[in-house]
């Protein structure tokens, strides 16, 4: 095991149990849905998959109506947030850093949603690894976009939240991914409002 960084130990503790606190409840399981709904539109037969960073499982909830017969599998740190996606019972929950997830099998898909811009920079390339390691064909990363590197304050938190071209990194880091699609959720949607997220859906070349 790797030892915790100080974003991990962040979201283990406190405040990681405060945010599972606020980010409960059917209404954002119906805005996700909506967005993955979009998100997979153009992808193919999913029989399992994995999220890395499950927080309680609002994530899951959703990919579970919209695909139900789909293994579901999700990886998380804080404990707080790791029980109460078990207590759904719809997913195998792994507790422990995701770069410390094993790869011991892979999945039709991987997803990360809000977790690879809460993550140290210096540290992207392995979570970029274990998404594309785990992967057997797609990898969804639906997360804050900027053209270029850039850190937010959060919440009134240094060092904690950093938007970039998550998916465009990747795609220069694995000559065998291609762009299978891409889009935006807004947080004035009407009826679905997301935290302003730019989704992508990469695909392995066969």
């Amino acid at each position: 095991m790797h030892e915790l960084t100080e974003q991990e130990t962040f979201w283990q503790g406190e405040f990681g149990n405060q945010y599972v606190e606020r980010n409960v409840g059917q209404p954002l399981v119906a805005a996700n849905l909506a967005l993955f709904a979009k998100a997979l539109t153009r992808v193919g037969h999913i029989d399992s998959l994995v999220e890395l960073g499950t927080n309680a499982g609002n994530n899951l909830q959703a990919l579970h109506q919209l695909l139900p017969r789909c293994e579901l599998f999700g990886v998380e740190i804080n404990a707080s947030a790791c029980a109460a996606a078990r207590a759904l019972g719809i997913a195998h929950i792994w507790q422990g850093s995701l770069f410390d997830f094993p790869r011991e099998r892979t999945f039709d898909l991987t997803l990360s949603k809000g977790v690879l811009i809460h993550l140290a920079p210096e540290l992207l390339p392995v979570a970029y690894a274990q998404l594309y390691e785990l992967s057997q064909r797609y990898i969804l990363i639906a997360e804050y976009y900027n053209p270029v590197p850039v850190e937010v304050p959060y919440r009134g938190n240094s060092g904690k939240l950093f938007k970039r071209d998550f998916a465009g990194e990747m795609l220069d880091r694995y000559d065998d991914l291609q762009l299978v699609d891409y889009g935006f959720g807004y947080h004035r949607d009407r009826q679905f409002p997301v935290d302003d997220i730019t989704w992508f859906v990469l695909e392995k070349c066969r």
